[in-house]
């Protein structure tokens, strides 16, 4: 499961800011003494997310680093800053880092934000170490680049800041409790999570997916099938879990549905035999977060997918790949179709580093030995296929605890154990399986499993049986 995290912002360390400061100030890399202006800061930030990203560091000049003698107060400098370009700036929370003995205030811009910014009406670029507008026809491309509109920046109809669940909030609120926010509101409205309207705030499209009582009511499609097949195809032996309810609960549903269902066994490399699971989880891990994070949530009708097969699991996420990013170029380039909700998933622990996800995938799977996951485009969405080990495992058999996630009793896993053998179970094999429990009992036990979607009854009276559904 995944568990909390740094926050993104964080895993920049203090070898990586000498690094930066010692190759010098350009495009990448922009020094503020410690008398910057807020107004100084959102401009060089508007022009860095117009361009590639980069850093500001905040006590620092080409001439040297002086420090900060009030960090916490440049902090806020900085957040009043980011609130200024139209629209707001969303990316990773300022860093304090202490160099030789002083400290600085470190922003980084992402790159590949979706947006083109403006600051009072100007659009601003990055030219090596300055900050200067766009020409005519530069702004032309990019708006032409970032055409995409953000649905997760919507306010559904009728949607209001009751509609969001505020333990939740409460919970992302303590997490970024190092910030001077002085309300709830005020850190949602600044992640993009809520907009300022003439009747007040409103939850976004974000907001509840993120923190919503009932996230499906304003985004229907906003879900999550899990599937496990015996086979290398789609067949009528399988197991299921639909999955709702906010981003963050489905991305740790989704990971414990692989984790249950896949096979655990050995393989041998070089003279040693290893016990290892069908797929390494954290590959399955990032597959997940990545469809969650970047889906097109405008797409209706179409949900995330991820099946399992006897040889491989697939991701399969609604909405091709966004901006400028193309197949040929995937590990390259960077762009957030949903700049909201990836920010504050990176905030909640769920994604280390903004970008790196597909590139840890693939380092993974090659030191396990692992085939490199396939990316393809469909017609509609965006698939991820995962080769594990299960061809090559020793000894392999099905997952422990198959069923479970679905929390049934001990005969109920025994009737779908029976069924995964025999395809179908009546209630005299049924009763053969549990001596000793009454026919009633059993009875409810499967109807139980009939309303629950998992078996299918057909025939009547004496002649009934069931199947997997």
């Amino acid at each position: 499961m995944v568990m909390p995290r740094q926050m993104v912002s964080e895993l920049l360390t203090s070898e990586d800011l000498r690094a930066a400061l010692d190759a010098g100030p350009g495009e990448r890399l922009a020094l503020l003494g410690p008398r910057a202006t807020a107004r100084q800061i959102a401009e060089t930030a508007v022009a860095m997310a117009n361009a590639h990203g980069g850093l500001i560091v905040l006590g620092a000049t080409a001439e040297g680093i002086s420090g900060l003698d009030a960090p916490e107060q440049a902090r806020s400098l900085i957040l009043e800053a980011l609130a200024m370009p139209d629209p707001p700036l969303i990316v990773p929370l300022p860093l304090i880092l202490t160099l030789d003995g002083r400290t600085l205030c470190v922003l980084q811009i992402p790159p590949g934000l979706p947006h083109v910014y403006n600051l009072k009406g100007q659009y601003l670029t990055r030219s090596d170490r300055h900050n200067r507008p766009l020409l005519a026809d530069e702004l032309r491309r990019l708006l032409i680049n970032r055409s995409e509109v953000s649905y997760e920046s919507y306010v559904p109809e009728g949607a209001t800041m009751a509609d969001l669940d505020e333990e939740r909030v409460a919970a992302y609120q303590a997490r970024m409790a190092t910030l001077a926010y002085p309300t709830a509101t005020a850190l949602l409205l600044s992640r993009g999570c809520a907009v300022m309207t003439p009747d007040g705030p409103r939850p976004t499209v974000a907001g509840l997916l993120l923190f919503g009582r009932d996230p499906q009511r304003w985004v229907r499609s906003a879900t999550l099938t899990c599937v496990r097949y015996a086979g290398e195809t789609m067949s009528d032996a399988f197991v299921r879990e639909d999955i709702a309810g906010v981003l963050p609960d489905q991305i740790r549903r989704g990971e414990a549905f692989v984790a249950a269902n896949m096979r655990r066994g050995a393989r041998i490399r070089g003279l040693a035999r290893e016990e290892v699971p069908e797929y390494p989880i954290s590959v399955v891990r990032e597959a997940i977060v990545n469809a969650v994070a970047h889906r097109d949530y405008s797409i209706r009708g179409d949900d995330i997918r991820v099946l399992m097969f006897s040889n491989r699991l697939e991701v399969y996420s609604p909405g091709r790949l966004p901006g400028h990013v193309t197949l040929d170029n995937l590990l390259d380039e960077r762009y957030s179709r949903n700049e909201a909700i990836v920010q504050v998933l990176a905030e909640m622990g769920f994604i280390e580093r903004l970008g790196y996800g597909i590139d840890r995938m693939i380092a993974v799977c090659e030191g396990e030995g692992l085939p490199r996951p396939r990316f393809a485009e469909t017609a509609a969405g965006f698939r991820v296929t995962i080769f594990g080990h299960g061809p090559n495992l020793i000894g392999a058999a099905p997952p422990a605890s198959l069923w479970a996630h679905l929390h049934l009793n001990p005969r109920q896993e025994q009737a779908l154990a029976f069924l995964q053998t025999h395809r179908r179970i009546t209630n005299r094999d049924y009763q053969a399986l549990c001596p000793d429990a009454s026919p009633e009992t059993l009875r409810r036990d499967l109807a139980d499993l009939v309303d629950r979607g998992i078996l299918l009854k057909i025939g009547e009276k004496r002649a009934t049986y069931y199947v997997l559904k």
